[in-house]
């Protein structure tokens, strides 16, 4: 083998020396390149998915300002925290006494939410129309 490459010139063995050189140094580049171009992406992506969760906090916060600021809203807020009402509308005021008693519940009541506590939904509504 080395026979067959003596009778060539030094010139064109420092040319395909440069040529690998050369390979080489492209080779570098472009896997350089892909690199900062993944590295890109990954910071579009992340930012991307940040833009999102920025929108989805607006949306809600859009939506939370139309509540509190709708007339419902403001209406509810009278009523509770001032006694205010519409015309002909009543205050109820109920005593602490009242809202701490204990409400009593019969027993057939309890019986049927035991009974109908364990049926899928559509067996609940046939028992309703259908059953005894």
């Amino acid at each position: 083998m080395s026979s067959r490459f003596s009778h060539t010139s030094n010139l064109t063995k420092i040319i395909i020396i440069v040529e690998f050189l050369l390979v080489g140094y492209l080779v570098y580049s472009l896997t350089k390149n892909v690199y900062n171009s993944y590295q890109i992406d990954q910071y579009i992506e992340k930012f991307e998915e940040e833009n999102e969760q920025i929108e989805e906090e607006n949306r809600q916060k859009r939506e939370d300002y139309l509540y509190f600021t709708s007339e419902e809203y403001i209406d509810k807020i009278a009523k509770q925290n001032l006694g205010l009402g519409n015309p002909g509308e009543e205050v109820i005021v109920l005593s602490p006494d009242v809202l701490s008693e204990e409400i009593v519940v019969d027993d057939e009541e309890l019986s049927d939410f035991a009974r109908y506590s364990g049926m899928s939904n559509p067996r609940r509504w046939w028992e309703f129309f259908f059953g005894n």
